[in-house]
């Protein structure tokens, strides 16, 4: 399987936004709209949330885009 800005992963049941790094690799949010516990999770470099158990949605959204706005890498799997 190889995972690139042309085949994105499939989406999660729980997501919520999906952004794309500077090379098309996806950049999911996932989690809860209420209150605490949504997370973001980079397909590119694997980089992911802090503590996701205390985030709100506004500060991930936040996170994820100014991530997804750095992030250079596309993570392929070959096999």
């Amino acid at each position: 399987m190889k995972l690139s800005p042309i085949s994105n992963p499939p989406e999660p049941t729980n997501l919520l936004i999906r952004l794309h790094n500077q090379v098309g690799a996806a950049v999911d949010v996932t989690g809860t709209t209420a209150y605490l516990g949504s997370r973001w999770h980079c397909h590119g470099c694997g980089d992911r949330s802090d503590m996701p158990a205390l985030d709100s949605l506004s500060f991930t959204r936040r996170k994820a885009n100014e991530h997804a706005t750095d992030c250079r890498a596309s993570y392929h799997r070959l096999g």
